[in-house]
């Protein structure tokens, strides 16, 4: 009996020595949530409208906003209601806010080497910054914006366009070009929706 309560005495005394108080969690800046190789898809009347991949997601809740961060990258690819992809848009960070306060929009934020590519329409933008307003179908920036096409050049500050990267409005524009002369007989192939030639009957 003696040696079992020494037995117990000791551990008690090695536990409290050895375990000090916990620090508390800043739950603003410690994810509550880690989920790796996230595939995401957004329907709209049945139909793929867009996909969303991204390596790492981390779910974040602070007092006033919730929100999902990509610190691995993400890419995200629209289509259109036929179901052709028509857009592209890559980062290398990015984050998705979820206000708490009604009547505020979700905000998505893409950030570090953004890269929007209208397939169809054979555009590609690149800048440091864009927004997308979810409820607005936008996609905006302030930041400065380069837009390669195939009538030309063109650079700015600021830039407007739908979700899909289409009827893009660049602000500010300066020192671009446009290209005059085409040649009339250049067949524009679509590689990424390119199903081959039709089989014979």
């Amino acid at each position: 009996m003696l040696a079992i309560t020494f037995v117990v005495a000791s551990i008690v005394v090695s536990c409290r020595s050895g375990i000090g108080e916990a620090e508390k969690l800043d739950l603003s800046k410690t994810p509550t949530q880690r989920s790796h190789d996230v595939f995401a898809v957004q329907t709209r009347n049945g139909a793929v409208s867009m996909r969303m991949e991204s390596p790492l997601m981390e779910h974040y809740d602070a007092d006033t906003v919730s929100y999902d961060a990509f610190p691995q990258g993400i890419s995200v690819y629209g289509y259109t209601e036929d179901g052709l992809l028509e857009s592209i848009i890559v980062a290398d960070d990015a984050r998705h806010i979820v206000p708490k306060k009604a009547g505020r929009d979700e905000i998505w934020e893409a950030f570090g080497n953004v890269i929007m590519h209208n397939v169809l329409e054979q555009e590609t933008m690149e800048t440091d910054t864009v927004y997308w307003d979810q409820a607005k179908r936008e996609i905006y920036t302030d930041c400065y914006v380069k837009l390669y096409s195939r009538q030309g050049f063109l650079q700015g500050f600021g830039m407007r366009s739908d979700d899909h990267v289409r009827n893009s409005i660049l602000y500010r524009p300066f020192d671009g070009y446009g290209v005059v002369v085409q040649d009339s007989t250049a067949v524009i192939i679509d590689s990424v929706n390119f199903i081959g030639p039709f089989p014979k009957k």
